[in-house]
């Protein structure tokens, strides 16, 4: 995968954790973010699932992981897994320093029941 339409490498992540969580106060297992404009949602295991709702929403089908030390890439359109894609402007992922699932101060003790699998 190198250029890819619909791809912007140069727009930086919309912050550090998934912005919809932050704005209600909720948590999030694990992260993504929008190829096309950055945008930082989370995954479909977490409870709000707003990266899908993004792409639903945006037509951006494009995420990366946003955990660190990971660069795959998934496309919500052809539900299709990319080992490796075009470099993003950095931060790759949220600070190695937040715990995932994240935040650690917002975390129900039975969040992993609330999973979704």
């Amino acid at each position: 995968m190198t250029a890819i339409d619909g791809v912007d490498p140069s727009v930086p992540p919309s912050g550090s954790g998934c912005v919809e969580c932050d704005a209600a106060g909720g948590w999030w297992f694990h992260l993504r973010r929008c190829a096309q404009c950055g945008h930082i949602g989370c995954c479909d295991s977490s409870p709000a699932q707003h990266a899908t709702a993004h792409w639903k929403a945006t037509g951006h089908p494009l995420v990366q992981s946003y955990e660190p030390g990971e660069d795959w890439f998934w496309d919500y359109a052809t539900n299709e897994l990319y080992e490796s894609g075009p470099e993003l402007t950095p931060p790759s992922g949220h600070p190695s320093d937040q715990p995932a699932p994240g935040p650690a101060d917002r975390l129900p003790e039975d969040w992993s029941r609330r999973l979704h699998r």
